[in-house]
C-alpha cells in the first residue's frame, strides 16, 4: 500500500468528483420533489375568445350598426370583422378577457382596409393601443401590456376612425398567462363538406360548389382522385381539362387538425370544342314583340306554334314545369290537351320560326308555377335543367316569370351559369308582376339589374295590380297611358336600359282579371316614352326611343279575339324610331 500513495489518492479524487456530481442531481430531484422547481409559469395561452370572427360576432360587441363578419378577404380560417365608421361612430369592437394579475401579455391583430387601432384599456397599469394608417394588405399590429395586481379582466378593443374607410380584422390574439377563462377550443377534423354540385362548364374546365364547413379553413378538390386545386372558399374551377370529356370530383375540408374524408363524388363533363351550344343564334329586333304561347288548354285558342303569327318577334312557351329536385325544371308538352300535337312537330315548328327570324323561348313559373332557386345547389340544378331543355328542344333562352317569390342572389347565380353554358346567344327575359318592379330594392329589380349585361328584356305586368305608384310619386290607376309611363319611367330611370323595357299587358278582356288596355293605349304609352308624344298627364322628363316594345298574355287570347293585339300593336312597335 505505501508503494502507491498517489495512485490512491487519484483513485479517492476521481470518487469525489462523481459524488459531486450525483450530489447535484439528486439536489435537482429534491427541489422538484418539494414543489420548487414546479413554481414555473404555465404555457402562455391566447386569451381571446372568438379570435378569428369564425363565429361571427360571439364574445364581441360593437358600436352602432358598422361591425359584421365577412368571409373575404380574410386573413386566416373562414371569416373576418369587418366594421365601417360612420359620422361620431368609429365602429369600435370589444371584448373583456379573463387575465392574471402583475402578469404581461402581448396583444396582437392582423387588419386591412382604412385606419385600425388596436389597444387595452382596463389594465391596471398603463393602458395601451397602436395602429396602421390603412393599407391594402394584410398588416400585423403589436403592442404589450402589464396588468395590475389586482387586475382580473381587461378590455380588448379594435375601432376605426373618422370619416375613413371601413377597415377588417382577423386572428385577434391577447398571448399571455390564463387568467381563469381559458382559450379558444383546439380544433377538430371538420366533417366532409356537402351539397358538391357541377356549375358551369367550357371545353377545358369544370366549375364546382359545395356547402361551407363549421371550422374549415380550407378546401381540396379531387379529381378522378388526384389532388386538383385548393381553396379557402366553398367553390372551385377546375382547369387544363380535355374537352367532351366525364371527370369524376370529391372535396375536402381541412383545418388545423386535419383533413376530412372526401364528399361524396359528382361527375361533371367537359363541353366540347365548339362549346354544345345548340342556340341558332337568331336575334332579337330593336323594337319587338313578345307573346305567351299557351301549353295547356283554359278556354283561349288552342294553338301550335306555326300558328302563332309572324307580328311575334319573342314566343314564350308556357310553362316549364318544377321537379322533385329543387331548382330544376322540365317540359312536358300537353299533347292531348293541344289536340294531338307532338312533340316532334313542336321541335319542327321551333326550327321553322327560327328560320323565319323569330326567337322561341321557355317560360319558368307562371301563376301556379312553384319553382324555388334560393341555394348555390337549387341555382346549379336550375342551370343545367333549363340548358338541357334548351339542347333538347332548340330553345333560344329563358322567361322568367316567377310570380310566388324570386331570391336575387342564387337566380342571378342561375342566370350567369346558363349564359356560361349557352352561350352569348342566350335570350333572357323577365316578366314581373306590377309590384316586383316598384323598387330597385326588390328581389326581382336586383335580379334584372344583376344580369344587366346578359339581360335581354323586363316585360312587366301592368295588369291584375290594381293602382299603383310610378317615378313621380303619385298613384296611378291601371289601364291608363299614365299607369303605363308612370310605372315603366321606374325601371327606365332605375338602371335598365331602355333597350331592357317592356311593355306587358292582356290580349283581351279574358286574358287577365284586370289592367286590360286597347291596343290604342299601348300603341300611346310607347309614343310617349319613345318620343314624347301622346301621353296622358304624366310625362317623363326625357324620350325613351330604345324602349323595346310589348309584351302579351297571351298569343292564345290574342287568337281568340282574331289577334286584333298583335295587328295594331306589332306594326307600331316595328315602326319606334
Amino acid at each position: 500500500m505505501e508503494r502507491s500513495p498517489l495512485s490512491g489518492h487519484r483513485i479517492h479524487g476521481r470518487r469525489r468528483i462523481r459524488l459531486g456530481a450525483t450530489m447535484a442531481v439528486l439536489a435537482a430531484g429534491a427541489l422538484t420533489a418539494t414543489g420548487l422547481a414546479g413554481s414555473a409559469q404555465a404555457a402562455d395561452i391566447n386569451v381571446a375568445k372568438n379570435a378569428g370572427f369564425e363565429s361571427g360576432l360571439a364574445n364581441w360587441s360593437c358600436t352602432g350598426s358598422g361591425g359584421t363578419t365577412v368571409s373575404s378577404p380574410v386573413h386566416g380560417g373562414t371569416a373576418a370583422l369587418k366594421a365601417t365608421p360612420s359620422g361620431q361612430d368609429t365602429a369600435r369592437c370589444r371584448q373583456t378577457v379573463a387575465v392574471k394579475p402583475g402578469s404581461t401579455y402581448t396583444l396582437s391583430s392582423w387588419v386591412q382596409g382604412g385606419y385600425a387601432y388596436l389597444g387595452a384599456s382596463g389594465t391596471g397599469t398603463t393602458d395601451v393601443s397602436t395602429w396602421s394608417p390603412g393599407s391594402g394588405d394584410w398588416t400585423q399590429l403589436t403592442t404589450t401590456f402589464k396588468t395590475g395586481p389586482n387586475t382580473t379582466s381587461v378590455d380588448v378593443y379594435t375601432h376605426g376612425w373618422y370619416g375613413q374607410s371601413a377597415y377588417l380584422v382577423d386572428d385577434v390574439s391577447v398571448n399571455g398567462p390564463d387568467g381563469g377563462g381559458g382559450t379558444d377550443p383546439e380544433p377538430t377534423i371538420p366533417s366532409a363538406p356537402a351539397g358538391l354540385a357541377v356549375g358551369a362548364t367550357t371545353s377545358s374546365s369544370v366549375a364546382l360548389s359545395w356547402n361551407a364547413v363549421s371550422g374549415a379553413t380550407g378546401y381540396t378538390v379531387y379529381r378522378d382522385g388526384q389532388k386538383a386545386t385548393t381553396t379557402t372558399g366553398n367553390s372551385a374551377t377546375v382547369t387544363g381539362l380535355a374537352a367532351d370529356t366525364a371527370y369524376q370530383f370529391a372535396v375536402t375540408a381541412t383545418n388545423a387538425a386535419g383533413e376530412s374524408v372526401k364528399s361524396t363524388t359528382v361527375s361533371g363533363r367537359t363541353a366540347k370544342e365548339s362549346g354544345g351550344n345548340p342556340n341558332p343564334g337568331t336575334s332579337v329586333p330593336k323594337h319587338a314583340v313578345t307573346g305567351y304561347w299557351q301549353n295547356f288548354k283554359n278556354g283561349a285558342t288552342v294553338q301550335k306554334l306555326s300558328d302563332v303569327p309572324a307580328n311575334y318577334d319573342i314566343i314564350a312557351v308556357s310553362f316549364a314545369d318544377a321537379t322533385s329536385t329543387p331548382g330544376a325544371v322540365t317540359f312536358n308538352l300537353d299533347t292531348a290537351g293541344l289536340n294531338g300535337y307532338t312533340v316532334d312537330r313542336f321541335k319542327a315548328d321551333i326550327k321553322a320560326k327560327q328560320a323565319a327570324g323569330k326567337n322561341v323561348i321557355i317560360s319558368v313559373g307562371g301563376e301556379k308555377g312553384s319553382i324555388s332557386v334560393n341555394s348555390d345547389a337549387s341555382a346549379t340544378n336550375f342551370a343545367n335543367s333549363v340548358h338541357s331543355l334548351i339542347q333538347e328542344y332548340g330553345f333560344n333562352g329563358v322567361d322568367i316569370d316567377l310570380e310566388n317569390g324570386l331570391n336575387s342572389t342564387y337566380m342571378t347565380k342561375a342566370l350567369r351559369s346558363l349564359s356560361q353554358k349557352a352561350g352569348s346567344g342566350l335570350v333572357i327575359t323577365m316578366a314581373p308582376q306590377t309590384i316586383d318592379m316598384q323598387s330597385t330594392g326588390s328581389e326581382y329589380f336586383k335580379t334584372a339589374l344583376g344580369i344587366k349585361d346578359i339581360l335581354t328584356v323586363v316585360n312587366t305586368q301592368y295588369y291584375n295590380s290594381g293602382s299603383m305608384l310610378g317615378c313621380d310619386g303619385k298613384v296611378y290607376s291601371q289601364g291608363s297611358v299614365d299607369f303605363l309611363t308612370a310605372l315603366a319611367c321606374i325601371q327606365l330611370e332605375g338602371g335598365l336600359d331602355p333597350s331592357q323595357v317592356g311593355l306587358g299587358v292582356p290580349a283581351s278582356t279574358s286574358g287577365a282579371g284586370g289592367g286590360y288596355v286597347s291596343p290604342s293605349v299601348v300603341n300611346a304609352a310607347l309614343d310617349c316614352l319613345a318620343s314624347g308624344t301622346d301621353c296622358g298627364t304624366f310625362k317623363p322628363s326625357k324620350t325613351y326611343p330604345g324602349i323595346r316594345g310589348a309584351m302579351t298574355w297571351s298569343t292564345n287570347w290574342d287568337a281568340k279575339s282574331g289577334n286584333a293585339w298583335s295587328n295594331a300593336v306589332a306594326p307600331h312597335v316595328h315602326g319606334l324610331p
